[in-house]
């Protein structure tokens, strides 16, 4: 069995049970800070619509311009807004109703964004569910980046190259995340297999991307409307990936098969980022992820507020809780990527896995 991939944090208790969790929730639940916020999510829907909008509006007013690559930087921020929403809702932070969640992410993710709610969901359930876990956790599988030396060890030729190299192609391929999503989106819909509510949400995602590209061609000349396109894909991929890559990348990574109580599994894979008022904006409250994934239903505003209480508990319980910087978080996942493909064995020894049983 393989050590989890640790950066340093300190051995957990063999002690540790289930009831931590649940001691911890029980009191959450008693503060309040599981009450929807509908103030907050009516604000921010409908100042995101009206966003969207007023970018529809400035490629019409700016016109046959450069400057369109201004108003594409500022769709990739409206959007990847619009998308930490979608993710809010899909999470059941927004409404009591299930089905009310589920259609405003459908709408906010398929309509405005163009990407498949079902796929995002499928996907990021898993995540949660098993956070950094091998086998389990779909956002360590191998594909154009490894998380593991043993993933690493199965390539050859020009992919070898590439993952021994691949911390300083970090932030370009970030640039690429956003069309990944969206292929990744159409790819579900069209292909065979069970979709739930497949026929209302391909028709809401192929209809507006092809109007997206439609309505820049036809208000746009082709070298425009491509470098708009070009901008706002770009600049989406580096904000909505970027505000994910952080929270998990360089955290411990869990051996296939192996056993981890509820509130250790989550606090130690995952990273917060400290940075005040503009780091909630750009991350979309996901820089406190160690309380996120405590509480996926808790909604975001009330995040920073039960951060305190997460924290002093899992200093009581000697559980190591991660806490850095902005800038500080991507070097970590640069030189913990970097570390895998130059095989930083030692790097990666941990003495956690010994202290679970499978």
């Amino acid at each position: 069995m393989s050590a989890i991939v640790s950066p340093g944090a300190p051995v957990p208790a063999r002690t540790a049970t289930a009831q931590d969790y649940s001691a911890l929730a029980a009191y959450v639940r008693e503060s309040g800070l599981l009450r929807r916020r509908y103030v907050y999510y009516w604000t921010r829907l409908v100042a995101v619509v009206l966003a969207f909008a007023s970018i529809w509006v400035a490629v019409v007013l700016v016109g046959n311009s450069w400057w369109q690559l201004a108003v594409a930087a500022g769709f990739a921020v409206v959007l990847t807004q619009i998308a930490f929403l979608g993710h809010d809702s899909a999470h059941r932070q927004i409404f009591n109703s299930g089905s009310w969640n589920d259609w405003t992410s459908r709408i906010l993710a398929g309509g405005f964004v163009g990407l498949s709610h079902t796929w995002w969901r499928n996907k990021h359930n898993r995540h949660h569910g098993k956070p950094n876990q091998v086998g389990e956790d779909p956002d360590i599988a191998p594909g154009v980046v490894v998380w593991t030396q043993d993933a690493l060890e199965t390539r050859s030729g020009w992919r070898a190259w590439f993952g021994r190299h691949q911390g300083w192609f970090f932030f370009p391929l970030l640039t690429l995340e956003g069309l990944s999503l969206h292929v990744s989106s159409v790819r579900l819909l069209v292909t065979k297999g069970a979709v739930p509510h497949r026929w209302v949400e391909a028709p809401i995602v192929i209809t507006r991307l092809a109007v997206y590209v439609g309505l820049l061609f036809w208000l746009l000349p082709p070298s425009k409307a491509l470098a708009f396109i070009g901008v706002q894909m770009a600049l989406f991929g580096i904000l909505l990936g970027g505000s994910f890559a952080p929270n998990h990348k360089g955290m411990p990574i869990v051996p296939a098969g192996l056993k981890v109580d509820f509130l250790r599994r989550q606090v130690l894979t995952s990273r917060n980022i400290k940075g005040g008022v503009a780091v909630d904006f750009m991350m979309g409250g996901l820089n406190y992820q160690v309380e996120h994934h405590l509480f996926p239903s808790m909604p975001r505003p009330n995040l920073r507020h039960v951060q305190p209480v997460v924290r002093d508990y899992c200093e009581q319980k000697g559980v190591t809780y991660t806490e850095v910087g902005f800038f500080r978080s991507y070097k970590i996942v640069v030189d913990y990527l970097n570390r895998v493909g130059l095989a930083d064995r030692a790097a990666f020894d941990c003495p956690v896995a010994a202290q679970y049983g499978r």
